[in-house]
């Protein structure tokens, strides 16, 4: 069930809301192999109606699954935004649709949240990569490489 307010509950007094949205109601499509929604995003918002605008103030939160850049392994990586503030307007091009006196704050989440997503997920940020099996990690070329240096070559020419 999206998440709905009704406009007729705020003209008497701001409204406090909590709970939880699907992944299926939130309807995120990330496009990306890596990182996909791993359960509800959870809210805890305050909702006043200014004027024309309704303010909504509070936290947002939701695990995704992802799947290390580096190394491929799965990890969980927590989204939580503590101190989101939005602004819905009511009049205008961008209004919100009002639909039997009701408001669906639904699209608001799931843009702000979606900004959150990593674009690149680690699994820490010392991640190494993959590791062939059996070998050890090779030296920098720099540390093994004794022939002479590509520069010496330059310094040969007669300018």
């Amino acid at each position: 069930m999206p998440l709905l307010v009704n406009l007729r509950h705020l003209a008497d007094k701001d409204l406090e809301v909590q709970g939880e949205l699907d992944p299926q109601e939130l309807d995120i499509e990330t496009k990306d192999e890596l990182v996909r929604v791993g359960g509800p995003l959870s809210y805890d918002l305050a909702v006043q109606q200014l004027d024309q605008n309704l303010l909504l103030r509070g936290t947002l939160a939701l695990t995704l699954d992802c799947q290390c850049v580096r190394c491929l392994k799965p990890f969980k990586f927590p989204v939580r935004i503590p101190s989101w503030v939005c602004d819905v307007p009511l009049a205008g091009e961008d209004k919100a649709a009002v639909v039997n006196d009701c408001v669906d704050l639904t699209p608001y989440l799931r843009e702000d949240t979606l900004l959150a997503f990593p674009q690149h997920p680690l699994c820490k940020p010392e991640c190494a990569g993959l590791k062939e099996a059996g070998k050890t990690p090779e030296k920098p070329a720099s540390e093994t490489d004794t022939g002479p240096s590509p520069w010496a070559e330059l310094d040969k020419l007669k300018l």
